[in-house]
């Protein structure tokens, strides 16, 4: 007996596409024909799955923002102390945005884009990462290893701290800093998070 074959979901297959031309070409010299052709369809098929080349390309950083949702989350949820947690969950959130840099430019290129419009995609993001942060933090607050004064300022205080090692246009702008001083200014700050959360001067 034959095993069934396994079929990708034509909009996937689109993505797929999509994320291989544009880690080749750049999102200038994407297009919703050439990706049609390369699927083996009409164009016009391809609108049938998405708005148009804009939303196409966004939902490729979408998939990739997701993905790193995905790796705080589990960093979130596991069973460490939470100043442990705290400080493995900066230390991803920063080492992923690096390496998209590193790794695809072109991807990388197109977060920066939907960050400065902040597009949808963006702000969604940026929700779901508060909601992460917050576990955290609450986790802290309850077993004692946080004692801040204020958590709503605690959680800005958070992000802020990060802020050059999270943010997509700061991390661009920082591409040609060697990765060891980075690793230095980043455990610098994760040491001072860390310490105002525990004493509460913030």
């Amino acid at each position: 007996m034959k095993n069934a074959r396994h079929t990708v979901p034509v909009d996937v297959q689109l993505l797929n596409i999509a994320a291989d031309q544009l880690r080749r070409h750049g999102p200038k010299h994407v297009t919703v024909v050439g990706i049609a052709d390369a699927a083996g369809m009409t164009h016009a098929n391809v609108y049938r799955y998405f708005a148009s080349k804009a939303a196409l390309i966004d939902a490729i950083a979408g998939q990739w923002l997701r993905r790193m949702e995905a790796i705080i989350a589990d960093i979130a949820d596991s069973p460490d102390p939470a100043d442990d947690k705290l400080e493995r969950l900066i230390q991803a959130w920063a080492h992923t945005h690096r390496e998209l840099l590193k790794e695809d430019r072109h991807l990388f290129s197109v977060y920066c884009s939907a960050t400065e419009t902040s597009r949808a995609l963006v702000r969604k993001h940026r929700a779901r990462m508060r909601v992460l942060i917050e576990r955290v933090l609450d986790e802290g607050i309850v077993t004692g290893k946080f004692d801040p004064r204020d958590r709503e300022r605690a959680l800005h205080f958070i992000s802020d701290a990060v802020y050059r090692f999270i943010n997509p246009l700061t991390v661009r702008l920082d591409a040609d800093v060697p990765q060891d001083i980075l690793d230095q200014r980043l455990a610098a700050m994760i040491r001072v998070i860390l310490r105002s959360l525990e004493i509460g001067t913030i």
